[in-house]
């Protein structure tokens, strides 16, 4: 009897039904925030106001910057506020429940747990992405298109491919974002790491300013890195300008760094846990 549970494959279903149950969990738990979520919106689309002029007086002055053309350049700025807070260029999510147990020492009882210590962190914040790209990123980026007159597609692929993309994307900026937080098991508290991890994000993520306008070895430099996965690419799709083989690159680009970064958590993790100090012994 012993050996046949011991032969038995894994329950992968159980285990799917599991993450799934804490994504669901975190979309509900977000969800309760909702002046937050409206002070986002309002925030988010007064940024994309300002942003918006200042990219039209921009594109006035250098025509068809970064192979974008005006109306591409002001729907790009609508398109990447919409995903700030989808792909946590700002930090945030997880990272700030991580950095509790880290300072309570609840990370050890985590560490024991029958689950996926990974695992469950990028379901919940899988949940959190699913709630602000609906709750944070629509309404900006239809209120935009309003008042500027741009066009959004019309093809129900485009729009396949850039949930794809988008969900790439916040695996990417997990990825990330898990390595910072994996510092607080040396640190205790990650703050300063995450300070520079933002500033570094916000640069090279396109959040700023496409990282195709970067110049010369900067811009080739920003296009390699991991955090143009996170807004220039997903924008990128849904502006058409990623099709066919150049489509299918940037998807592959995404994914290549979400499992590189995966791993590296992964690595990073099993060193830390072989002697874990935490906040109280």
């Amino acid at each position: 009897m012993l050996l046949a549970q011991r032969l038995r494959p894994p329950d992968t279903g159980g285990a799917a039904r599991l993450y799934l149950g804490v994504a669901a969990g975190a979309f509900r738990r977000y969800s309760t925030y909702r002046a937050a979520t409206l002070a986002g919106v309002f925030t988010n689309t007064v940024f994309g106001f300002i942003l918006a002029y200042t990219f039209l007086a921009l594109w006035q002055a250098r025509p068809g910057l970064g192979g974008y053309d005006a109306e591409q350049a002001v729907a790009y700025i609508w398109i990447s506020q919409s995903l700030l807070v989808t792909v946590a260029v700002w930090g945030g999510g997880f990272q700030d429940d991580v950095q509790q147990r880290f300072r309570t020492g609840d990370i050890a009882v985590d560490l024991y747990r029958p689950v996926d210590f990974t695992g469950w962190w990028l379901a919940t914040d899988l949940g959190r992405a699913g709630f602000h790209l609906l709750g944070r990123g629509l309404a900006p980026t239809v209120v935009g298109a309003l008042a500027f007159g741009f066009a959004l597609p019309v093809d129900p692929l485009v729009w396949a491919a850039f949930l794809v993309s988008v969900l790439l994307a916040v695996v990417v900026s997990f990825g990330l974002r898990y390595l910072v937080a994996l510092t607080g098991f040396w640190l205790h508290d990650s703050e300063g790491i995450r300070s520079v991890a933002v500033v570094v994000s916000m640069f090279f993520s396109g959040a700023l300013l496409p990282v195709v306008v970067y110049p010369g070895w900067l811009g080739t430099l920003a296009a390699v890195l991991p955090w143009s996965g996170m807004v220039q690419i997903p924008t990128d799709v849904l502006l058409e300008r990623r099709t066919g083989g150049a489509l299918l690159a940037g998807l592959g680009f995404q994914l290549a760094w979400a499992v590189v970064l995966l791993a590296l958590g992964r690595g990073v993790q099993l060193l830390a846990t072989r002697k874990v100090v935490v906040q109280g012994g």
